[in-house]
């Protein structure tokens, strides 16, 4: 079942404070990018945050899952914490903060 976009719009406000924030439709589902690196994804609404130290350090004991089939585990957010906005947002924070930026697409050749 695809994320309802309400959900998604819901969890970027929330988020708000952490930066700047935007989601992309990926499959159905929804990538959550915080200064341009994504952090999040939403899958059958319920958010799932990419799995680095400085996350782990900030949720504490995370409950782990596959946001879809055959990926890794993300730690997955209940959504009684989902009306913390500055929980929420320094959580999106430190998590872009601890991953690098993407790098830059190449440039096809002209033709």
């Amino acid at each position: 079942m695809a994320s309802q976009q309400g959900t998604v719009d819901f969890l970027v406000d929330q988020m708000a404070g952490a930066g700047t924030l935007a989601a992309r439709k990926m499959f159905g589902e929804y990538a959550l990018y915080c200064d341009g690196k994504m952090f999040a994804l939403v899958c059958d609404d319920q958010l799932f945050i990419k799995p680095v130290a400085a996350s782990r350090a900030w949720i504490g004991e995370p409950r782990q899952a596959q946001p879809y089939p055959q990926a890794k585990p993300w730690y997955v957010i209940p959504g009684d914490q989902w009306d913390d906005r500055e929980w929420l947002a320094e959580l999106a924070r430190r998590t872009a903060a601890a991953l690098p930026l993407p790098a830059p697409k190449k440039k096809k050749p002209a033709a």
